[in-house]
């Protein structure tokens, strides 16, 4: 099956991710943000849908997400967890094919795994975006020599 959608655990990537809006708080409106930007070039790269879920707790406010792909961001509601959001979300994509779910959250992790949904752990995920991110750079390069060769050629 594809892999339809990412499901990410916004907090649990955020707290294994200290690179990522350096000096911030974990649980602020400038992590947030560098993190649904940083999601929002992987859906680019990747060209698989993501979502992020945080818990209600925070702010509200949707994350900027000024590059061109658009992640879904969902905040719990009172009286449930963003885990609550994402078990059920894994649930219901998976007659649409494969959902990845992002936590280092143990528990989430068996229940979703239990399902037959597929789980990746924070560091392994951050390893795919740095990857999906260099591949796509590379082929960016590689695109660009071949065109300054071709136009460098016609003339």
């Amino acid at each position: 099956m594809a892999l339809v959608r990412i499901l990410v655990d916004g907090y649990s990537l955020l707290h294994n991710w200290p690179e990522l809006a350096e000096g911030a708080p974990r649980h602020s409106e400038t992590a947030r943000d560098a993190l649904v930007e940083m999601l929002a070039h992987y859906q680019d790269a990747s060209g698989t849908p993501v979502t992020v879920f945080f818990d209600g707790a925070g702010a509200r406010r949707k994350p900027k997400n000024e590059s061109g792909g658009v992640v879904e961001v969902l905040f719990s509601s009172s009286g449930q967890t963003a885990d609550d959001l994402i078990e059920r979300a894994a649930h219901r994509f998976q007659s649409y094919g494969e959902v990845l779910v992002v936590t280092d959250d143990f528990a989430e992790r068996d229940v979703v795994g239990g399902f037959g949904g597929s789980v990746a752990s924070c560091a392994n995920f951050i390893r795919m975006i740095h990857g999906a991110l260099a591949e796509l750079a590379e082929n960016l390069n590689r695109h660009n020599r071949s065109e300054k060769n071709r136009f460098s050629r016609s003339r």
